[in-house]
């Protein structure tokens, strides 16, 4: 650990008043920065334990991943055994056409819920043009501004 920096996991004059902001701006900061004071020195060898951690396990994911993502794909990856790739050849198909199902119905409700938009828009467009006429025939006189009176 390099003990010349100016903020390292230390009581140093530096440390105790980033802590003390810390606390007087947030308080989640200042407990924060004297977890970096308590545990700091702890945090090298943690962080090197996760990534050997997750570099093992995602060397294992990326190898058990390799076959499955062509497949998905529409690449035909061979597992060796004969009935296995039928069978998941049967189930991509049986989940493609369930796909193809379900896009049908989306663009089916798509374009029932359009029509909806568009009879509502024009039923309260024509309520809005009636209302729009039977006031402009009961006040004519409204229009012209001369209704208006002052008020002082």
């Amino acid at each position: 650990m390099n003990t010349s920096a100016l903020i390292r996991p230390a009581w140093t004059p530096a440390t105790i008043a980033l802590m003390i902001l810390g606390f007087v701006v947030y308080w989640p900061l200042g407990l924060a920065m004297l977890a970096y004071i308590i545990w700091g020195d702890r945090l090298e060898g943690f962080k090197r334990d996760v990534n050997d951690a997750t570099d093992g396990m995602f060397k294992g994911f990326r190898r058990s991943c390799g076959t499955a993502g062509t497949a998905f794909s529409g690449a035909s990856s061979s597992t060796g055994n004969a009935a296995f790739d039928e069978w998941r050849g049967k189930e991509l198909e049986r989940l493609a056409e369930e796909r193809r199902k379900l896009d049908e119905a989306r663009a089916d409700f798509e374009a029932y819920a359009s029509e909806l938009r568009r009879a509502k828009d024009k039923e309260e467009f024509d309520r809005f043009m009636a209302e729009r006429r039977s006031a402009g025939k009961k006040t004519p006189a409204r229009k012209s501004g001369s209704d208006v009176t002052d008020v002082e």
